[in-house]
């Protein structure tokens, strides 16, 4: 570690929550220098859906390797793009009913979302795009200015610009709508809101602190948007790829986003990659007009390729999913019950369920007591409140209980050396 503290940037972030040298990981554990395993509930920030060094896909790599494969193409023709788009559209788009084109940008998500807020604007000639409160979609600059955490803004260096926010479902508690909200601000014409090229939104905000907006919310914002002519963007990044229970995090809630952003588990297998889908008449790129040299990541077509037929083409993941889902509930809403507090709040959805403690450094202290339990998480959230859970999608049940024994006793440790009530208490006056 003294190398890493001494020459890396002092940018870098996990590290310092969990200082020790990892060397190996499996399934669901990583394991450090000194032998000691840790039940990772993290997952490379949802990067990790099927576990770490998962064999079917390990060995797919191994065997491409050995054959001499192309590792870097740019943009070129190879075999292993051309069987992951056969197979992607055969198995995950069609069953589906969505009829996209496939854009391979840069390998990192907020390139992707740079991608679909660019190819929105050149399309529908606007340059605003409207985002909503705790959003999260990256940190460069035309990501960072669509997300609304403050500490995240704060490293651009200059304004961030073109964005509007709006709130989110539930911003403004049960009683009142946000997209009558929405409607009455883009029907008139004294509301200094321009007309948009697009929103950009997640259906479950992961980073923003595991808020789920509901069905009926997303059918009055494509229906809103479809009457103003305005693009929907749903960045699946984190909540797609079977995140949620579903493939993509959208399905069953009644609305086609017009681009779709996937990346972080789209490898499966941890290796960089992401796409941006787009609606066929929205292909208006001119060739290069936005690429990169590791646009396509062979290696990740790959094992793209493999985890979606080794996990997507029946419902058994989906069924597991739904199980592991219930036990997370029920479970965390039992342990939520160990809070003094009633306001303590158990969100989620599929694979992705948060604690929301109120208080920030009560959380934290939470996420360390967890680390010296040996169980890796994070916490989200506007004041980083709400501890965060990412199992894998395929945890053996054994270990999925085994981590939240570990959560329920790290919190009761936690309750035990504090007075959360005088805490909570004076966090009230404070603010």
């Amino acid at each position: 570690m003294n190398k890493i503290n001494s020459l890396e940037s002092k940018v870098r972030s996990y590290c310092r929550a969990y200082p020790v040298m990892f060397t190996k990981a499996k399934n669901s554990h990583l394991i450090d220098k000194d032998g000691k395993k840790y039940l990772d509930f993290l997952c490379g920030a949802g990067s990790l859906n099927y576990g770490h060094n998962n064999p079917d896909l390990k060995n797919k790599v191994i065997d491409y390797l050995n054959q001499d494969g192309i590792i870097h193409s740019l943009d070129l023709a190879t075999e292993s793009k051309e069987e992951f788009l056969d197979s992607f559209s055969k198995n995950i788009l069609s069953p589906r009913n969505l009829d996209y084109k496939i854009q391979f940008t840069g390998p990192t998500g907020t390139n992707a979302v740079e991608a679909a807020l660019k190819i929105a604007r050149k399309v529908t000639g606007r340059t605003k795009i409207i985002s909503f409160t705790n959003g999260f979609h990256g940190v460069t600059l035309g990501s960072v200015a669509a997300t609304g955490n403050k500490h995240h803004r704060g490293g651009a260096g200059i304004s961030l610009n073109d964005v509007m926010f709006m709130p989110f479902d539930g911003y403004m508690g049960k009683k009142l709508d946000t997209i009558d909200y929405l409607r009455r601000l883009l029907e008139d014409n004294s509301s200094g809101i321009d007309l948009p090229a697009a929103v950009i939104l997640e259906t479950v905000q992961g980073e923003g602190g595991i808020n789920i907006a509901s069905s009926k919310w997303l059918q009055s914002l494509q229906e809103l948007c479809r009457e103003f002519g305005i693009l929907i963007i749903v960045d699946d990044i984190q909540v797609g790829c079977g995140r949620t229970g579903t493939f993509f995090s959208f399905e069953g809630m009644g609305i086609t986003p017009d681009l779709v952003v996937l990346s972080k588990s789209l490898s499966g297998f941890g290796l960089p990659f992401s796409l941006l889908l787009l609606k066929p008449e929205l292909d208006k790129w001119k060739p290069g007009e936005h690429n990169g040299t590791f646009r396509g990541n062979n290696l990740a077509f790959v094992t793209a390729k493999t985890a979606i037929e080794q996990y997507w083409t029946t419902d058994e993941l989906e069924k597991q999913i739904i199980l592991n889902s219930k036990i997370l509930q029920t479970r965390l809403e039992e342990i939520s019950k160990e809070f003094p507090s009633s306001d303590i709040q158990v969100r989620g959805k599929g694979m992705i369920y948060g604690i929301d403690c109120i208080l920030g450094d009560f959380a934290s202290e939470i996420r360390q007591k967890c680390f010296e339990n040996g169980l890796i998480l994070e916490t989200c959230g506007a004041d980083d409140q709400v501890v965060k859970l990412l199992p894998p999608l395929n945890i053996y049940e054994d270990d999925l209980m085994l981590g939240l024994d570990i959560l329920e006793t790290s919190i009761k440790q936690v309750i035990s050396e504090s007075d959360f009530d005088k805490l909570l208490e004076a966090e009230v006056i404070q603010k």
